[in-house]
C-alpha cells in the first residue's frame, strides 16, 4: 500500500460546483476532522474546510491530490484498493466521511467505525439502473436498491436523510444518497437543514 502525505495553505484550483447534496449535509457535521474519501479533484474537501473543518482528502490519483489543496486541507495518496491494502484510520477518528462517485463495498465497515460517536456519514453514489445512461454501468460500482440504508441499520446509524433516484446534473445518471449519524449525534431540529 502506497501512502503519502501532504500539508499546503496554497490557492486552491477553480472551484467545480460541489454535489447538492454534500451542500445540504455538510452544515450538521460535528466540529472536528472530516474525511473526503476518493476526493478527486478536493472539491468537497475545499467546501468542507470552508466550513472550518480541518479535512483529509484522500485519492490514489497523484494527479487529482495536486489540485485537491487549500488551506486546512491535508491530502493523502493511498489506493485502499490495492491487494494488501488495509484502512489506515483509527475507529472514531473523524467527525464526517464524506463519500461521492466512489463505491468499495470492502471498506463499509471500516468506513463506519472511523465516525466518531457523534459522527456523520455523507455519502451519494450511482445506483443500479445508471447503465442506461453510460458509465459506470458495472453493478460492482453500483448501489442496489435500498443498499445504503442496509448499512445504516447493520451499523447502528439514525438515517437522517435518503433518497434514490434520478439526476440531471451534472449528467443524467442514478444515484443513491444517505445523511445517516451515529448514535451520540444530538437530536436537535435546530441542526437539521428546513425542507
Amino acid at each position: 500500500m502506497k501512502i503519502a502525505s501532504h500539508v499546503t495553505d496554497e490557492p486552491s484550483a477553480p472551484a467545480e460546483p460541489i454535489s447538492g447534496w454534500v451542500r445540504r449535509w455538510a452544515p450538521i457535521i460535528p466540529s472536528g476532522e472530516v474525511l473526503d474519501l476518493a476526493c478527486g479533484n478536493g472539491r468537497h474537501a475545499r467546501h468542507l474546510a470552508s466550513l472550518g473543518h480541518p479535512v483529509l482528502a484522500l485519492d490514489h490519483d497523484p494527479e487529482m491530490l495536486e489540485k485537491a489543496t487549500g488551506t486546512n486541507i491535508t491530502t493523502s495518496l493511498v489506493d485502499l484498493e490495492a491487494e494488501g491494502a488495509v484502512w489506515p484510520f483509527a475507529a472514531g477518528r473523524f467527525a464526517a466521511v464524506v463519500v461521492t462517485n466512489y463505491l468499495h463495498r470492502p471498506l463499509v465497515d471500516a468506513v463506519v467505525a472511523s465516525l466518531a460517536s457523534d459522527g456523520v456519514l455523507i455519502y451519494e453514489t450511482f445506483a443500479e439502473g445508471n447503465e442506461q445512461f453510460g458509465r459506470p454501468s458495472n453493478p460492482d460500482f453500483l448501489l442496489r436498491e435500498g443498499e445504503t440504508l442496509a448499512w445504516a441499520l447493520q451499523h447502528g446509524l439514525r438515517v437522517v436523510a435518503y433518497e434514490e433516484g434520478r439526476v440531471e446534473q451534472p449528467k443524467a445518471a442514478l444515484v443513491q444518497r444517505i445523511c445517516a449519524v451515529r448514535p451520540d449525534f444530538p437530536r436537535l431540529a435546530a441542526l437539521l437543514p428546513a425542507f
